[in-house]
């Protein structure tokens, strides 16, 4: 028998609704608007797209994400302070690999992003986690193990947080900035989600304060456009992009996807970037809101969430006596899925909580996929 040929990550079947997945379903991947750029970007006749790239990427794409950014961000982005990532993992990886060694200290949130704590594993850093509350990371918290503790890094998700959905306050992104002043660590600020805003625009993002010498804030295309382009940038200070453009990796190869980045140059230039986040925010608002009524439908005495203002999840607290990882095995056994809390703990914690997104299915599928899990839980 001929083994099955994968074409997409995601790999189950038809009958299966797994509320845990965070990434856009087909029906929301920009085939026309990609083709249209495609054929706007080759028409002109300029073979330099398929050359290797200068280090920060192409500069034409530079100056057109600057201009986005800048009218989106709402205050002046600098294209000589942008740096172009193959997505948000490769700004992960890539700054573990240039400012960290084995042994490092990394803070956290709890919960934070799951993979991220499978790229931290990677180079041999411990991951503290620090609790968070309704405005993000808790700074008294923080401030106590700095006490204790020197970390390399903080690593914070500031906006549309994964997987909570919260938001870090203004006041508390300023602190933070101040604290990594006095103490001396960076900043690593994963800010894929502050465009996709459904009832009210976040605080600015953490980007806005890369003056202050210790901000690492990168963005992607992955969660605005398509994830299959591998494109994301990263924005700081010069003398950090400087570490990033002169490393082996970039000296060797030139800037990632700069044939992908020309495309999507012609994707902002075109105003097509713009057409497609409105219609995204569009969605996901709607799906939002079935998700959520469907949780309040089904488990109105316990779940408890917070509807989120944006990005891709919702996150559940279970009474302490439910341990999510079983639960899951339960959940399949019925063709349900998502994602249980232990995977968003550095210690092992977090087993009454779970993690759904609305990214994936319509809101039909959503409401099922919720009135299952709520049956398992039952």
């Amino acid at each position: 028998m001929q083994p099955q040929i994968r074409t997409t990550q995601v790999n189950i079947g038809p009958e299966m609704i797994d509320i845990g997945i965070g990434q856009p379903d087909a029906s929301l991947l920009p085939l026309e608007i990609m083709k249209i750029a495609a054929d706007h970007r080759l028409s002109l006749g300029n073979s330099d797209l398929l050359g290797y790239g200068p280090e920060p990427g192409d500069g034409y794409f530079l100056l057109a994400l600057a201009d986005f950014l800048s009218s989106e961000y709402g205050y002046p982005v600098a294209a000589e302070s942008l740096f172009t990532t193959g997505g948000s993992s490769h700004a992960l990886d890539l700054i573990c690999t240039l400012f960290t060694q084995p042994g490092d200290i990394i803070f956290a949130e709890e919960p934070t992003y799951f993979l991220a704590l499978r790229i931290f594993e990677d180079h041999g850093v411990r991951v503290i986690g620090l609790p968070m509350d309704a405005e993000g990371l808790r700074m008294e918290t923080l401030e106590e193990k700095l006490q204790q503790i020197q970390p390399k890094i903080v690593y914070t998700i500031p906006t549309f947080h994964n997987p909570t959905g919260g938001t870090l306050s203004a006041k508390r992104r300023k602190r933070l900035v101040e604290l990594s002043q006095e103490h001396g660590f960076l900043i690593m600020a994963d800010e894929v989600y502050p465009l996709l805003h459904y009832t009210q625009k976040p605080p600015a993002p953490m980007a806005q304060l890369i003056d202050s010498g210790s901000v690492l804030s990168f963005g992607s295309f992955s969660k605005i456009l398509a994830p299959g382009l591998r494109l994301g940038w990263i924005q700081a200070a010069p003398h950090l992009l400087k570490r990033l453009t002169g490393c082996g990796f970039i000296d060797s190869g030139g800037s990632p996807n700069h044939f992908t980045a020309n495309l999507v140059r012609s994707v902002l230039e075109l105003g097509l970037q713009q057409e497609h986040l409105a219609m995204l925010r569009a969605t996901y608002k709607r799906r939002s809101a079935t998700l959520c009524n469907a949780l309040r439908e089904h488990l109105p005495h316990v779940a408890t969430f917070v509807e989120p203002a944006g990005g891709f999840f919702v996150w559940i607290e279970l009474p302490e006596s439910f341990d999510t990882a079983l639960l899951l095995h339960e959940a399949a056994k019925i063709n349900a899925g998502f994602q249980p809390g232990i995977r968003s703990s550095s210690n092992g914690g977090l087993r009454n909580c779970l993690r759904l997104s609305f990214a994936y299915y319509d809101e039909d599928k959503l409401a099922e996929g919720v009135r299952r899990i709520a049956q398992v839980i039952r």
